[in-house]
This record gives C-alpha cells, structure tokens and sequence, in this order.
C-alpha cells in the first residue's frame, strides 16, 4: 500500500460557492441536478428534498473510510461519523463527482441507499449527503425513514442503468491535451460502466470494488502485480502477438498493391510463408503445420469481423484493422485509473501511464475512428468467438455513442 509519500490534506470534500452570487458550476450532470433540487428546497417545494432522495437512491453514495479498516479481511469497515455543533452525530456520504483526489490513508467505498440502512449506527438520525458542497443536503434517518430509504431502493437502484452512458466532467478535469488524449483512450470502458471519462480523481466503483476488479478480472493483488500487468499492456504484451503479426502481413501486402484491399487468398499464403520462414531450425513440423493453419484460420476471423463492421459502419466501406493495439492501450489507460483506485499506484504514476497510452494511441492510428475499430476487434478476438454476440454488439453500441455524442472525449480532445 502507498504511504506518506502522497500525503495531502485533501481528505473530506469541500467546495464552495462563487463568491461573485453567481450559479455554482457543479462537477458534472448529477451534482448539478442535487444543486438545483436543493435550491429547489431553499425555495419552499416541498417535493424537492424527496427528490434528492431518489436520486441518491438510485445512484448511490460513497462513504470515507480508513484504509486501514477497509484493506481489513475481516470485513470490518465502520461507518464514518461526524459532530454537529450541538453534539449531534451524522453520517458522512458524498455521490462520485465531489470525491477529493485519493489519499493515502483514507479511500471511499460505495454503498446504495439500502445498503446504507442495513449498517446505519445506533443513535444516528442525520444522514449528510455532500456536506461542505453547494449541493448539500442533510437528511433525516431515524428508523422510519430508513424503512422509506429501503423501499426506494428496491423501486430506484438498477445498476445496469448506470452502465453505458458518456460521462463528463464539467470542473476539476485537467487541461493538458496529452493528459486529455491519453484520458480519452479509455472511452469504451468508461462509457460500458458510466464512468466520467476526464477524471484524475479515481475511485470507481469504491476502493474494494476496484480492489475486487483487479483481484478477479486481472490476476492483480498487489502493487508488483500491477506495474507488471501495466507495462505489459502498455506495451502491448497481453494481445497475443499474432493478431498484429497477421494484421501486418496484410498491411504490407496493400501496400504493395497501391493500398487497395488485399484478397484473402493471397494474404493467407504470405502469412503462412512468413510463418514458415521465421520458424526456428528443428521446429516440430506437425506442430508448425498445427501452427500455419490457426494463423490461416485467423485470417477468416478477422475478414468475417471486418465485413460485419463494414455493414455496421464501425469501418468505412473499403476499410480494414491495421492494428489491434487499441485493444491493450485502451485498457491500459484504464489499468492506470484502475490501480490508483486500488492505491497499487502512484499519482505520478497513473499519470505516466495515461501519457503514454495516449502517445502510444498517436503513434499507430490516424483518428478515434480508426482507434475505435482496432479496439473493437481485439474485444472480438479476444472474448466473442465469432459469434457476433454480446461481446461485438455491446461494444459497438459504444462506438456509435462515442462517435456522436457531443459530450464524447472524442469530440472534446482530436487524436491528432
């Protein structure tokens, strides 16, 4: 775990008004919409604070804990509390887009509504939800009111619909283009889980989910794990190494042909002559003939995936994969998110790793476009098994969102 090497007071959220009277700019859709509500309530609607519980109920609440107690096997993770001037306890909640920037002693952990209720502590009637923000509101959570939070949570909470939605922020996103570009690699991640695509304040989905995602999706469960996983995704070393070797036999072939598309027959052959003469001296030959014929295999994948990305406009009617890189760099943009979140990684060092994503994305495509595709394929390849199913159809739903939506960090920050 990271120490005191990133220590920073930054531990408890705390923004404020403008000081001009003019509307507070809320970090992005969510807060704003938990800012007019409690404008709303200032005002005398009386549905407006009911409102504001729905909404909470249905996105969800993050809550500080240590990281002692939350790296805790034993599941112990107390509910922080804090004193009002008259000697009143309240819990301490905040929704994603006000969170501080991580700190090294203390994480934030996701709870829903109900969740909530299910560990409220004995004599505590206060629920705060974003305190020291404009969009504050404090809320009463004796037992009757718990019931109400459950009943709303069992009507509200659907976590799928939290999913696969662009998301950004609005305040407190970096400016610097490479950080943005590099940022904007992960698009097709951050729009599958509703995520804001420009933050550098990463918690996720709370500190042990990320820790869970890791552990189970990753093999990661400890900060030596992580940077191996990173730097082998940064460099492009997860992908097995043939999905680009045959992709570039067949970039070589049209060039030879004046760019035009290659016809599959001949692209099979110089990939299995290729294969053939780079073969080391005493190579097993039933093992390289077994070898030849996946790769020639392969070859039909990939033209059954393009002609289907052809006819769904993923790619242009004469278009083709020139890479599969995308699929590692988008990921790894996101590895670096995801190990911050996990506290695996530095600041300084989940912003390197975005850097050079980015830079890395620059290098081998021409637009987000082209990025998309690429990405989109090794997806294929790598989980959908010719299939045409969840996996390729989820995905392209994501493309198309990523490819209009005028909030999309391909619209905000150009590859080139």
């Amino acid at each position: 775990m990271l120490t005191g090497d990133e220590m920073h007071e930054e531990i408890l959220p705390s923004l404020q008004d403008p000081q001009d009277g003019s509307p507070w700019r809320a970090p992005a859709a969510r807060e704003q919409r938990l800012y007019e509500l409690c404008r709303e309530d200032e005002a005398g609607d009386d549905r407006a604070g009911y409102e504001y519980l729905r909404s909470v109920a249905a996105e969800g609440l993050y809550r500080p804990v240590s990281l002692e107690a939350a790296a805790d096997e034993r599941g112990r993770r107390p509910v922080t509390l804090a004193a009002l001037d008259d000697g009143r306890r309240v819990v301490l909640t905040y929704t994603v887009g006000v969170l501080p920037r991580p700190h090294p002693e203390v994480v934030y952990e996701f709870v829903t509504l109900g969740g909530l209720a299910a560990i409220w502590p004995d004599g505590v009637e206060i629920l705060a939800v974003n305190a020291e923000t404009p969009c504050a509101q404090w809320i009463l959570a004796d037992e009757e009111e718990r019931e109400i939070w459950g009943e709303l949570h069992e009507e509200l909470f659907r976590p799928d619909e939290l999913c696969d939605r662009v998301e950004t922020r609005r305040t407190g996103a970096p400016a610097d283009e490479a950080m943005l570009r590099g940022l904007a690699c992960g698009a097709h991640l951050c729009y599958s889980n509703g995520d804001a695509w420009n933050t550098l304040h990463w918690h996720g989905a709370g500190y042990s989910n990320e820790v869970e995602r890791l552990a189970e999706s990753w093999n990661v469960f400890t900060r030596d794990d992580w940077h191996s996983t990173q730097e082998r995704l940064l460099t492009c070393e997860v992908s097995p190494w043939v999905w680009d070797f045959v992709l570039g036999t067949r970039v070589r072939l049209a060039h030879g042909s004046g760019g035009e598309r290659v016809d599959p027959v001949a692209w099979r052959d110089l990939v299995e002559t290729s294969i053939r003469r780079q073969a080391e001296e005493g190579t097993d030959p039933d093992e390289l003939d077994g070898f030849v014929a996946r790769l020639r295999g392969l070859v039909g994948e990939v033209t059954r995936y393009e002609a289907r990305f052809r006819a769904d406009g993923l790619l242009p009617p004469d278009g083709y994969v020139r890479s599969v890189a995308a699929w590692d760099l988008g990921r790894a943009t996101m590895m670096a998110r995801w190990g911050r979140g996990a506290r695996y990684a530095t600041e300084q060092e989940m912003h390197a790793a975005i850097e050079r994503a980015g830079k890395s994305v620059q290098s081998v495509y021409g637009s987000w476009a082209e990025f998309s595709a690429g990405y989109v394929l090794g997806r294929c390849l790598h989980f959908d098994e010719d299939t045409f199913g969840e996996w390729y159809t989820t995905v392209l739903q994501a493309h198309r969102a990523l490819m209009s939506d005028p909030e999309s960090p391909w619209a905000a920050i150009t590859l080139h």
